[in-house]
């Protein structure tokens, strides 16, 4: 998808970052630049930066940036030409008929075409439902108490028992096989060929913030294996940045997510008027999905099987809700197995009880550990008191862990300072309760050649935009020529065009790229960490010692290419020419 580089422009400049990343972190200004926690990864101290002089966001922690652009497609899982699409709308632009490149239009038709074919397949598993050959499925829906409004809508389905009915629809609806088994709708093997991926299942269609079906999840009617059957992993389907539900929790007014177990569940709840609750998608709840979650809500209700795997995969989910600076809480649904039980036999506004009751995630797993010990036996007990004082060390923030030492020592009647003891000495022994400590920026000290080469040209690059007026100085000496990365090498053609006629505009540079991953990397050249120098001596040292490290790479390159070509060789000794006369140069930075 390609719009005119003036009209995504002028759509950048009516988006002042600062105002619409605002809208989704809460920033604090630090100086000329605004400061927040990273939304992409987990963090405790703010190193997420917004840039209002560059249009542009950067994490040193975890290095996500771009421009606007590029935050709206991270955050909400957009293609370029969808964030452009929503940021016109926002600014009240009115977008041109779209034009396409050849790259990004095969890209985004491929990716359109399989949005287009899952939405084709919930279609037609959506009719199959209503058929003779689905009434099985349909009966399983209301002997499961659904009601016809919620199976329209979550669009549930029935696939058929045939093993290619809905292959044959598809064909005929003008799909080609790659897409069919790209999209995750089909399996492929030497004995059987192309068959469906789901049949003689109830189907759950899976869709993403915005409501496009990514995926499909089946039900088996019957006794077949698996019981419950999800869709791969595919280009518009990434279970980590997924949560079943998500499409309507996000936009709850209730407080807090009540994350659940499985599809049913969700389903459940939602008609029951529990429109917060979401699943995760046939796996283990991941970190990944608890920082989506933290997009939407501070408080995450944990409703898993009240059973021993149910307890277990609450236990493995609180650490990680933690990690992600969520609070949990876990709700008691006895003497019921799950959600959907309890709601059919006690009603919603029990329900709605048990969640104002909803225990401490952490008090909750003390509760669950005490199962293995015998309080009345005292060497027992002192394993047990040990065990809560090793758990108690992984809170990092001293108040926070002296508040729950002083309300463990209440509930199970240990005296305060005894147990607070017990921590600290179990913390000096082991060595915990130490600084958290985040991912480091820029290269790592172990370096290749080549690192150490992009590092040099992202430190320069990183100089002429945080102080334009350089450019001045050092263009007789560094052309884009001398950058070896062709990213590298356009973004400074653009760069360079742009300061020569007096411009200063790195988020449009930005905006040169359609792939995520090539904005953050484009981003990441404008924001490597500069190294903090007192005296202007020590700055213009270092200025120099970049700039000759870029030519001298240049041109050490250049030397270990160097064919027969005469035009190669003129280059070169042009290039050692221009390094020995930059080695004497004294750049000044005023």
């Amino acid at each position: 998808m390609y719009y005119p580089e003036e009209v995504v422009e002028e759509i950048r400049q009516k988006n002042d970052i600062v105002d619409v990343i605002s809208g989704y972190v809460r920033l604090q200004k630090k100086g000329s630049n605004y400061f927040g926690l990273c939304p992409f990864h987990n963090e405790k101290s703010p190193s997420f930066s917004v840039s209002p002089n560059k249009q542009m966001y950067y994490c040193f922690g975890c290095g996500a940036g771009g421009n606007v652009f590029t935050f709206i497609m991270e955050y909400e899982n957009y293609t370029f030409g969808e964030a452009i699409q929503y940021l016109a709308d926002k600014a009240g632009v009115t977008l041109p008929e779209v034009e396409y490149s050849e790259e990004a239009k095969k890209k985004e038709s491929r990716r359109a075409k399989l949005l287009e074919a899952n939405k084709e397949a919930a279609k037609y598993y959506f009719y199959q439902l209503r058929t003779e050959q689905g009434a099985i499925g349909h009966k399983y829906l209301q002997d499961r108490k659904l009601s016809e409004e919620t199976i329209k809508q979550f669009g549930l389905g029935f696939s058929l028992k045939y093993s290619d009915d809905l292959i044959q629809y598809l064909r005929k609806k003008g799909y080609p096989e790659d897409i069919i088994r790209e999209a995750g709708l089909a399996n492929v093997d030497e004995q059987h060929g192309m068959y469906d991926k789901f049949w003689n299942r109830v189907m759950f269609p899976i869709q993403d913030i915005n409501h496009r079906v990514i995926g499909f999840g089946g039900r088996v009617m019957g006794d077949g294996k698996p019981k419950y059957l999800n869709s791969p992993e595919t280009p518009i389907f990434d279970k980590s940045r997924n949560l079943y539900g998500l499409n309507f929790a996000r936009t709850s007014r209730k407080n807090g997510i009540i994350l659940c177990e499985g599809y049913m569940d969700v389903i459940a709840m939602h008609q029951a008027g529990f429109n917060q609750a979401v699943a995760s998608l046939g796996t283990a709840f991941t970190s990944g999905q608890a920082n989506l979650l933290r997009r939407y809500t501070e408080a995450v209700y944990l409703t898993y099987d009240s059973d021993e795997a149910g307890v277990k995969a609450a236990l493995r989910a609180m650490p990680i809700l933690k990690e992600a600076g969520l609070s949990g809480k876990v709700i008691n649904m006895q003497p019921y197995k799950d959600p959907d039980e309890f709601i059919k036999n006690m009603g919603a506004e029990a329900f709605q009880e048990r969640i104002e009751q909803a225990e401490n995630s952490f008090f909750f797993s003390i509760r669950m550990l005490q199962r293995d010990y015998d309080l009345k036996d005292p060497e027992s007990k002192t394993k047990f008191h040990q065990e809560i004082a090793k758990r108690l060390c992984t809170f990092q923030e001293e108040v926070e862990r002296d508040n729950y030492i002083e309300a463990v020592a209440e509930k199970y009647n240990i005296g305060f300072e005894n147990l607070r003891r017990l921590v600290i000495g179990y913390a000096a022994k082991t060595g915990l309760v130490s600084e958290a400590t985040r991912p480091k920026s820029g290269i790592q000290s172990k370096q290749t050649p080549q690192d150490a080469t992009k590092r040099t040209q992202r430190l320069f690059l990183t100089w002429l935009v945080e102080e334009p007026k350089l450019f001045e100085k050092i263009q007789r000496y560094i052309t884009p020529e001398d950058f070896t990365t062709e990213l590298y090498k356009k973004v400074a053609t653009k760069l360079f065009d742009d300061l020569e006629m007096n411009r200063f505009n790195p988020a449009a540079i930005i905006s040169m790229f359609t792939d995520e991953e090539e904005q953050k990397e484009v981003a990441s050249l404008f924001n490597t960490k500069l190294e903090q120098l007192e005296t202007k001596q020590e700055r213009e040292k270092a200025f120099h010692d970049i700039v000759v490290n870029v030519k001298k790479n240049s041109y050490e390159q250049a030397s270990a290419n160097l064919g027969a070509d005469v035009n190669a060789l003129t280059k070169v000794i042009e290039g050692k020419k221009a390094l020995q006369e930059l080695e004497k140069t004294h750049i000044y930075l005023d």
